[in-house]
């Protein structure tokens, strides 16, 4: 039986670390570690993540500044806002949940955030910056990857690793951040041929394709180690891309959904704005 990847522990050792960061900066410079989250609307996935987030800060004693606007908040509104915690130097760090109402131009807004606060590596300069191995931060769901693997000491130069799912959030930036460690990438999606065939080759395979148990045994080879980025909802319970029961007798090491990559995404938005304080403040 493969080793359960325990993503709350990773999480609960990296907090250890931020939280004496914010003692010492607090301590040091007088300065109050402070993030604003911005929600629009009343979608109840972003309010349960701002929520999440609020409850992280306070763990963290970082300020958690919560800001909910309606969501018939007219773009110039937003944007206003935006610019003015831009300006504002009391304030670190900028996260803009997604994804906005029809009416608001989404990348136009985003890319007001200054790169320099946009924990969540929303702008196209943080992006960027990423793809040419200068980034100003590492997107968060793909770096709970990263920093997964790491922690457990499994090694990435040289090896083969397929990622299903090509979006800009997880897929494409996961890529680069692995080829970065030297690992050899292969990224499947809907349109892959022969997906088994490809996954099978895979020493790591890591899903964000977003449907439930879609990926069994049959598709990762003996000892892959099978990294579970999705999250949807089956029978009213979050469930992951991988059958969990069927394919852990297969793999070496294997992320559960919930408690695996997403018990660090919120965590190491947080890590985010301890770089930022460090970089710019």
């Amino acid at each position: 039986m493969g080793i359960t990847i325990d993503g709350k522990e990773i999480a609960k050792a990296i907090k250890e670390e931020i939280k004496h960061f914010v003692h010492e900066t607090k301590k040091e410079k007088g300065l109050n570690p402070t993030v604003v989250s911005i929600l629009v609307g009343e979608d109840a996935g972003s309010q349960y993540y701002q929520n999440n987030q609020a409850k992280i800060a306070e763990s963290l004693d970082i300020s958690f500044i919560k800001k909910q606007f309606n969501e018939d908040i007219s773009q110039h509104e937003l944007i206003e806002y935006i610019l003015k915690c831009n300006k504002d130097e009391s304030i670190q760090g900028i996260m803009m949940l997604v994804p906005l109402p029809k009416h608001i131009d989404e990348k136009e807004v985003t890319n007001l955030i200054a790169p320099e606060k946009d924990l969540d590596c929303l702008t196209d300069v943080c992006m960027g910056k990423l793809y040419k191995s200068d980034k100003i931060f590492y997107p968060c769901t793909p770096n709970s990857v990263v920093t997964i693997l790491e922690k457990m000491n499994i090694p990435l130069e040289g090896k083969e690793v397929v990622v299903i799912g090509r979006s800009n959030i997880v897929g494409k930036p996961l890529a680069q951040m692995l080829l970065d460690k030297n690992a050899t990438i292969t990224i499947c999606h809907s349109k892959t041929v022969n997906l088994k065939e490809v996954t099978k080759r895979a020493d790591i395979l890591i899903s964000a394709i977003g449907r439930p148990k879609y990926i069994n045994q049959e598709y990762i080879k003996q000892g892959a180690v099978v990294i579970d980025v999705g999250t949807s909802s089956l029978n009213g319970k979050i469930t992951g891309d991988i059958d969990f029961d069927d394919v852990k007798d297969k793999a070496s090491y294997i992320t559960p959904v919930p408690g695996g990559v997403g018990a660090l995404t919120t965590t190491l938005l947080f890590k985010n704005l301890c770089e930022a304080i460090k970089k710019c403040f």
